[in-house]
């Protein structure tokens, strides 16, 4: 019995010191998750602080960005209506439109089908891959002039359909 309750004293105290360690470590762990608390109490303190001011800088900013980003889409604007000044000009000075010419020799006789410009053939062509993309293929009909097919198809800026001769698109240039 003696040597029972030796026994039974030993695990007693060990128990007992497993179970101040058991406390200490919970104050522990205790004070470090009140410390953890505190630190996300403040980290939230500052995340709001800086959602207002950053509502307040990104509303100054999003209409200054607006502003710029107007006057940008206006000068593109311009620039571009500029190119397309340009281009018509150059089609007009050098590949006239091939309707004058016909009814200039052949004054008697009208033309069977009016012919479009080069300018109107590249318009055709961009509208066309701009708005329908995965289908960018034009049907040439007889008011294409030849001429004009053969220089758009011979310098690389139109393609003909590689299963149907008539029907071509507009280079992929930025591919």
């Amino acid at each position: 019995l003696q040597k029972v309750e030796d026994d039974l004293e030993m695990v007693l105290l060990t128990v007992q010191s497993k179970n101040k360690q058991v406390e200490e470590d919970l104050k522990r762990e205790q004070q470090w998750h009140e410390e953890q608390e505190q630190v996300l109490d403040t980290l939230n303190g500052i995340e709001e602080q800086t959602k207002t001011q950053v509502g307040k800088l990104s509303q100054k900013r999003y209409f200054y960005t607006l502003h710029e980003l107007e006057d940008e889409l206006l000068k593109l604007k311009n620039y571009k209506e500029e190119l397309l000044n340009a281009l018509a000009e150059f089609l007009e000075k050098h590949f006239p439109f091939p309707g004058r010419n016909a009814k200039k020799k052949n004054s008697s006789e009208e033309p069977a089908v009016e012919l479009i410009s080069l300018q109107d053939i590249i318009e055709i062509l961009v509208n066309k891959s701009v708005s329908t993309p995965y289908e960018p293929y034009v049907t040439i009909n007889d008011s294409f002039w030849p001429p004009y097919i053969e220089l758009l198809l011979r310098y690389g800026i139109a393609l003909r359909h590689p299963e149907d001769p008539k029907r071509m698109r507009l280079e992929a240039f930025h591919m």
